[in-house]
């Protein structure tokens, strides 16, 4: 039995729908500008860019149980603190090259979840070409719905994902305007490093990222996922 010189924090895990079992979290990639509207919106140019990816901190995602409202903590150091609304792709397997036709073979299940973004110090580190972690892995940074497995609701290609602030609708797109597929992502992160099981990927946001304040109520869904509900406090 290995011992440790100091006692440390249990592994990041989320929720399994429909079950007591928990999903340990290794590593978080998330891809950037993969809805072309969003791209766009963020000075992007769809029909020419390729894929690009960064990462998370495990620790910061932070898991939603169904049929709750998550007290969701507003970030130290920021000013402009964004919503996107995402699909996430919890893996079971992983590799390196792995072929397109063989990605899905990869995948656990999948998850509604909002990157949350400190977006003036993204825009700042943008500027001076520095990393973004300080915008994009904030503590809890990263809320996630129950998983579902891939046995209940097979591949999603298709299908409404959508972000209501306070009521109000402010993103809105369906799953099938990715530019790069589920598959493809784990094919071409998979070139980069070895993927294994317990890694999470954050799928891309539609357009309409906007600003969150204290006390407003997010609701995250993507069809045939379920929903997430937060408040922001």
């Amino acid at each position: 039995m290995t011992a440790y010189a100091i006692d440390i924090e249990p592994r990041p895990a989320l929720p399994v729908a429909g079950s007591d079992l928990l999903f340990p979290v290794r590593r978080v990639y998330c891809i950037g500008r993969n809805y072309a509207a969003h791209a766009r919106e963020m000075g992007g140019d769809p029909t020419r860019e390729p894929p690009f990816f960064f990462a998370k901190a495990a620790d910061a995602l932070q898991p939603v149980a169904t049929g709750e409202t998550a007290a969701h903590p507003y970030p130290p150091q920021t000013g402009d603190y964004h919503h996107e609304i995402e699909m996430v792709v919890a893996l079971k397997a992983g590799g390196r090259d792995i072929p397109v036709e063989r990605a899905l073979d990869c995948v656990f299940g999948y998850a509604v979840g909002l990157d949350m973004t400190r977006r003036d110090l993204q825009d700042e580190a943008k500027k001076l070409r520095r990393p973004w972690e300080t915008g994009k892995s904030a503590d809890s940074s990263g809320p996630v719905g129950p998983i579902h497995t891939v046995a209940e609701v097979g591949h999603p290609a298709g299908g409404v994902i959508r972000l209501d602030v306070n009521g109000q609708t402010r993103q809105r797109a369906d799953l099938a305007d990715m530019i790069w597929s589920v598959a493809e992502q784990i094919s071409i992160l998979s070139r980069f490093y070895e993927l294994k099981a317990g890694d999470v990927i954050f799928s891309g946001t539609p357009e309409g990222v906007g600003r969150v304040e204290r006390g407003d109520e997010m609701v995250g869904e993507i069809e045939g996922l379920g929903a997430i509900r937060l408040k922001v406090v």
